[in-house]
């Protein structure tokens, strides 16, 4: 990064996703190698050829007011959960409104209200239709529902890049710090998208694991034994501030975006590019102006798909060799889609800063095309001083790939 450019410091984090309703209750469950994957007990997932997934558990009620919860999909309810703790962490820092963004990505947005109000339609006709039904199922409501909550007018932006739209949001924030654009940025992913639609959509394509009968064993990034990912719900926010705003207001230093980079594969609406991969990696160690040997770990996209996990970790070893401990936290929580690299990058942070990196579950043997230094015990303990800072990547249909470097300060 340019010297004479801003830094884009984290101040804040939050998230709501299978394993907890806060960034404490995620770590614990993490570090203890909790799964947050269970069966699907709902009536609509009976016949459906897979049925488990991971569901975020906690009573959207404790947190969100009656009104919140009829005028939202609960996309844009689990974004301003997450939201709201990391506002609360960064302090709620006093900023101009005019200079204070959101930039929230998702893969789907509200198509929960959508296909909800498409039956209310079809079986009870137009009377049986909420007035809420279009502002419920807008991609943007997430980014939308958090400005208005926080007062933010200096934009409310929605990176629409499927599985990659978390982490290019936060790579879309740190711009706009560096571009001075903003002084502080609400930025991250959210998708809650846990419906008999979509699980049939990536059934259909042989993405989700099958393994019904014991689903906390079923989402097993880079093992041999994998057959797919599970399906997740869930967000992660950061609060990005100019270096010059949190030091004004002595703000606490959780770290720092120090790059990042997006790429397009132009290559094949689902068949990623391993070539583009390694590209875009090296683009964001450029644009922090690192070398490959100052990061200590990497957190990879590594969703337990056969094909996926093994392209991902040879572009992994490309850049970083064999010896980087790489990690990858889907089999705790499942793949949360447009909020997987989001929560991620929220998982950087707390690794950053305890000096702990949660494992990879479900490896009992590692897939031997897999040439990396997999971290499958609970938790790793990074040697002091070896981890400056930490990659995360996030690939999405289209060929949309995005890595970001977060640093310790």
């Amino acid at each position: 990064m340019p010297a004479d450019q801003p830094r884009a410091l984290i101040t804040g984090a939050g998230t709501i996703n299978p394993l907890g309703s806060s960034v404490a209750e995620t770590w614990t469950g993490l570090l203890a190698g909790q799964s947050g994957i269970a069966a699907l007990d709902e009536d609509w997932a009976e016949q459906l050829p897979v049925r488990i997934a991971g569901q975020v558990t906690a009573d959207l009620s404790e947190h969100l007011t009656t009104r919140e919860l009829k005028r939202m999909d609960r996309c844009g309810q689990l974004a301003l959960v997450a939201a709201r703790e990391a506002w609360q962490q960064a302090g709620a820092p006093d900023v101009d409104p005019e200079r204070f963004a959101v930039v929230i990505g998702s893969a789907y947005g509200g198509l929960g209200s959508t296909l909800e109000q498409d039956r209310a339609l079809a079986s009870g006709g137009p009377r049986r239709v909420s007035p809420h039904t279009l502002t419920r199922l807008m991609v943007n409501g997430p980014a939308a529902w958090v400005s208005i909550d926080l007062g933010a007018r200096g934009g409310a932006r929605t990176p629409v890049s499927a599985c990659a739209s978390g982490a290019e949001a936060i790579v879309q924030g740190a711009e706009m710090i560096r571009s001075g654009a903003a002084d502080v940025v609400i930025a991250g992913g959210v998708d809650a998208s846990v419906n008999d639609l979509v699980i049939t959509g990536f059934s259909q394509i042989r993405a989700l694991s099958t393994r019904n009968g014991e689903p906390q064993f079923a989402s097993r990034p880079f093992d041999g034994g994998r057959d797919g990912f599970v399906l997740a719900e869930g967000a992660g926010i950061v609060v990005l501030e100019s270096e010059a705003h949190a030091l004004a207001r002595g703000a606490a230093i959780l770290g720092a975006v120090a790059g990042g980079a997006v790429t397009s594969d132009a290559n094949d609406i689902v068949a990623a590019d391993p070539a583009m991969q390694r590209r875009v990696m090296q683009k964001a160690l450029e644009s922090a102006g690192m070398q490959a040997s100052e990061i200590g770990f990497v957190h990879a996209h590594a969703t337990s798909t056969p094909v996926g996990d093994r392209l991902e970790a040879q572009a992994i070893n490309a850049i970083f060799g064999a010896d980087v401990p790489v990690t990858s936290t889907k089999g705790h929580t499942g793949h949360l889609l447009g909020g997987a690299g989001a929560l991620a990058a929220v998982v950087v942070i707390q690794a950053l800063q305890t000096g702990q990196l949660p494992g990879t579950v479900n490896i009992e043997a590692l897939d031997p095309e897999v040439q990396l230094n997999v971290v499958t015990d609970k938790a790793h303990t990074l040697a002091p001083g070896s981890a400056p800072a930490g990659l995360v990547n996030a690939f999405g249909f289209g060929g949309h790939s995005v890595a970001l470097v977060i640093t310790a300060s």
